[in-house]
């Protein structure tokens, strides 16, 4: 299974994120999505797994929960939008996950793409994509794609969509 992951769109969703993502089988959104239209863009293109951020509005955040926990050819993954990092996670995340560790933590926010593994938590996979959007501090606006194929996890590539602000 073919991923597509980016959060902090800031209702602003590049066109270069549909072209990129065309041959995902999902798109997950880590959160600050922004405005329904880039629900609705996202969503005609593949299915969306999302989590609403701090920035959205009521609209997105009564279709989107603050977690989210599934399973994904057979690795288990929890989506949040404000989780930290390692080895600083918010406290509430971590104490979730000394509890029950997921294989893959997405998480957004920071706006600061961040791959790797964590150790303390049985050597869970952690993954910020960055923003995709033209809000915030970051310079660059980021996605990632990735395969999921039997409990492994394949082709991450990270994909820079220009800097911010530049349409």
């Amino acid at each position: 299974m073919k991923i597509g992951l980016l959060s902090d769109t800031h209702s602003y969703l590049d066109p270069k994120v549909i072209e990129y993502f065309t041959p995902c089988d999902e798109i997950w959104h880590a959160g600050d999505i922004g405005s329904y239209d880039v629900i609705q863009s996202l969503q005609v293109t593949r299915p969306l797994r999302a989590v609403s951020g701090n920035i959205d509005d009521r609209t997105i955040t009564s279709l989107f929960p603050d977690n989210l926990r599934f399973t994904v050819e057979g690795l288990t993954v929890w989506m949040t939008h404000i989780g930290g990092a390692p080895p600083h996670y918010n406290p509430e995340v971590r104490k979730q996950l000394q509890n029950n560790p997921p294989d893959i933590f997405v998480c957004g926010h920071s706006h600061i793409l961040k791959i790797m593994r964590d150790p303390k938590f049985n050597n869970m996979l952690y993954i910020n994509p960055g923003a995709a959007g033209n809000h915030g501090f970051h310079n660059f606006k980021t996605i990632v794609r990735f395969e999921v194929t039997a409990k492994a996890i394949t082709n991450m590539e990270v994909i820079e969509l220009g800097k911010r602000g530049a349409l």
